[in-house]
């Protein structure tokens, strides 16, 4: 008897959409959800956070801010970018890194 959560697929395609790395997918999501933000969204105060400095009531955190520096620099606004983080360009940069080697990684494999 097969168990209930096995999933099998027949078609190739669905086979390798389904082998994309999550850490690739996250990225890109990542990546076009700040791009598609509304910097001006964002208020000091009132803005939703996952920090669990800020969260505990600490005004401080070394990365509060990173966000929407990226989002800002998606924006073409890069003074607001460098005043909200000035690590926000390099991680950017960084990150677009890591989209691109995942991708040739996974681009090899697909055609091997």
């Amino acid at each position: 008897m097969q168990p209930l959560m096995t999933l099998k697929f027949k078609t190739g395609k669905v086979k390798s959409f389904m082998r994309i790395p999550l850490e690739l997918v996250f990225w890109i999501a990542a990546f076009w959800f700040m791009a598609i933000a509304k910097p001006a969204d964002h208020h000091e105060e009132l803005h939703f956070t996952f920090c669990p400095l800020a969260n505990l009531g600490m005004s401080w955190c070394p990365g509060c801010g990173l966000g929407r520096a990226i989002t800002h620099f998606f924006h073409g606004n890069i003074r607001e970018s460098i005043h909200y983080h000035w690590l926000g360009i390099p991680a950017v940069l960084i990150i677009s890194y890591r989209i691109v080697t995942l991708g040739r990684y996974e681009w090899k494999k697909l055609k091997n």
